[in-house]
């Protein structure tokens, strides 16, 4: 008979011993909102115009894409990147998305007069939902922060491009890209 007692600890699970592909956590939207707002306020404390406070929340944005951008392709590409743009384009209309705001962007078009520009429309940003906007500062569209996130990921995985936020039919980001990203991705299109 065997009369030994083990005595194992127990440890509790940390963030880091969670596996990359099972972290689909979700932020509660009251949070989420009250940290944005701070945001907006350490933003507009700290510029004089309205031009000025949007592209402080576009920086911050750009920070923000530099860092999703590996945890994304990790997760939900197994470490592969895309190399088409309009894979690229719908990676973050879907999956991009559905990752940050629960659901995938409403739509996305390219435009008819010029080849380097495509539209991807939100009717309402989360961003902008919990924002009142003061009428002194009433063309503010705090939507830039995501249309940094989307900049960033785009020009960090070799798709260089300017997104700006627009209010048309909600919030429209201008996806701009340069004239050898467009060469490029027909030269692939032709293999």
């Amino acid at each position: 008979m065997n009369n030994t007692i083990t005595i194992s600890q127990i440890r509790p699970k940390s963030i880091l011993d969670k596996s990359l592909s099972k972290g689909r956590g979700e932020v509660s939207l009251s949070c989420f909102a009250l940290l944005f707002c701070e945001l907006v306020q350490y933003c507009q404390n700290r510029v004089y115009t309205v031009p000025e406070l949007q592209n402080k929340l576009a920086e911050m944005g750009q920070e923000v894409g530099v860092k999703l951008l590996d945890l994304y392709f990790v997760r939900e590409k197994n470490c592969k990147r895309e190399n088409k743009l309009l894979n690229m384009l719908l990676f973050i209309k879907t999956t991009l998305w559905k990752g940050l705001f629960g659901r995938e962007a409403d739509k996305l078009e390219h435009a008819n007069d010029d080849e380097r520009i495509y539209y991807l429309i939100e009717k309402e940003p989360l961003v902008n939902r919990y924002i009142s906007v003061p009428k002194d500062k009433g063309n503010l569209n705090c939507a830039v922060f995501i249309a940094g996130i989307i900049e960033s990921i785009l020009n960090c995985s070799g798709f260089t491009a300017k997104v700006t936020a627009h209010w048309h039919k909600g919030t429209t980001y201008m996806v701009q890209f340069e004239e050898s990203v467009i060469a490029r991705d027909k030269q692939m299109e032709e293999r």
